[in-house]
């Protein structure tokens, strides 16, 4: 046998490096409209190159075009407008507040703002998402309070978890919202477990697992697959591609699939990509999918392609790790840009309008934020008993908790 030689060990690179020109070539984007929508009984493997494709509805003069369009109405895409400027501007408020130190720490959506927001409205009352912490859109697009999320993320008196979780883990069993695990992928398998349980129950809930491109590399991911496509649980499975993981490159996980979507595949799933920044994609794909589930057809797995436009936490300096202006380069834009230019476009929304909504959503954050702040911030005013670190942890408080609990005085 001939000498091959001494052997290479590879470890992926990205394309750019901080200092660099950020590019974005390899990322092949199909014509809007241009993908089409089947059945929702396809059977998976006519429909395989969805799993390389990019599903698209909005086009680049801001028309909504091709077979996944027209599933919203004017009054349904304004509202969703809405909920995403609201995001944004929670965000910004957040973000500030975490810099004056009146909370330990805190994470932002910036850029990925229609994967959560437009994702809630094609679910129903008592399905359940179980979410990574990049998703509050699913509470603000469902209506739960502003000032009850950052309660929790001040850690004050009145934080419905009792400081119990990292500021940004909510959780609200009414809203659909499971608690937040801060180790990712956990939650897959709690998805799907639990969307198995409604199917063994009769019930007619569906379940939404959520992960990050990183994450789909850990061993809970792949675990949820196999058990999703065996007893072809009612649940969808999202992967969210915001192109990098914490300060690794997309391509440290995803190996040589191609794309995040294409894992699937080898399960049997249907599995499609979207454009995360097409309010009107997202909304549609998730749709699809969610039918799917309710009509006892399985599970689907959808991948978003979006891009994380601000550091992945108040712990993360992203120009450490990738160029400045990448994100102005990435080619699918900015969501709440994107709506809002449909929308002037149709003749129901102007920039007149928009600027006006900005005022409007900016003093409803501020008004939540000053009543927040009443109950008590990191620093300052109210904070959570020492007594609920005891409560909602058994049924019956064993012996030694009892004890424990006289000692602390509480």
């Amino acid at each position: 046998m001939a000498d091959a030689g001494m052997l290479r060990f590879h470890v992926p690179e990205p394309e750019v490096r901080p200092g660099g020109t950020p590019d974005f070539s390899n990322v092949t984007i199909p014509k809007a409209g241009s993908v089409p929508r089947p059945e929702i009984d396809v059977d998976p493997r006519t429909i395989r190159d969805m799993a390389f494709s990019i599903i698209r509805v909005l086009n680049r003069a801001g028309e909504a075009v091709g077979p996944w369009a027209g599933l919203l109405s004017d009054q349904e895409l304004l509202e969703g407008l809405r909920h995403m400027m609201t995001l944004r501007t929670f965000d910004a408020r957040m973000q500030m507040a975490q810099r004056q130190g009146k909370t330990s720490f805190y994470m932002q959506h910036l850029g990925e703002e229609a994967v959560s927001c437009a994702f809630r409205k094609a679910l129903q009352r008592g399905d359940m998402n179980f979410p990574t912490y990049r998703q509050a859109g699913l509470l603000i697009a469902d209506g739960y309070p502003m000032v009850s999320m950052m309660n929790q993320i001040y850690s004050n008196e009145a934080d419905p978890l009792k400081g119990r979780q990292l500021p940004v883990m909510y959780s609200s069993k009414e809203h659909g919202f499971f608690s937040i695990s801060g180790n990712l992928a956990t939650q897959y398998i709690q998805a799907v477990g639990w969307a198995m349980a409604s199917a063994i129950s009769n019930d007619s809930r569906i379940a939404a697992a959520w992960i990050g491109d990183g994450s789909t590399a850990e061993s809970d991911f792949h675990a949820a697959l196999v058990f999703a496509s065996t007893y072809k649980a009612p649940v969808v499975l999202n992967v969210v591609n915001n192109q990098w993981a914490i300060s690794t490159f997309q391509g440290i996980a995803r190996g040589g699939s191609g794309t995040f979507a294409a894992r699937g595949l080898g399960f049997g799933i249907p599995s499609l990509r979207v454009d995360g920044n097409d309010y009107l994609a997202v909304h549609a794909v998730a749709k699809w999918a969610v039918e799917r589930a309710r009509a006892n057809l399985g599970p689907t797995l959808v991948e978003y392609v979006t891009y994380r436009v601000g550091a992945h936490s108040t712990s993360d300096d992203p120009s450490a790790y990738r160029p400045k202006a990448e994100s102005d380069a990435w080619p699918l834009g900015d969501p709440v840009i994107r709506l809002k230019n449909h929308l002037i476009q149709k003749g129901v929304w102007s920039e007149d309008r928009h600027t006006q909504a900005e005022a409007e959503i900016l003093e409803t954050v501020i008004a939540a934020q000053k009543e927040a702040e009443g109950h008590g911030t990191l620093h300052a005013g109210g904070k959570p008993s020492t007594r609920d670190m005891f409560e909602g942890v058994y049924a019956e408080m064993p012996p030694h908790l009892r004890r424990q609990r006289q000692q602390a005085g509480v």
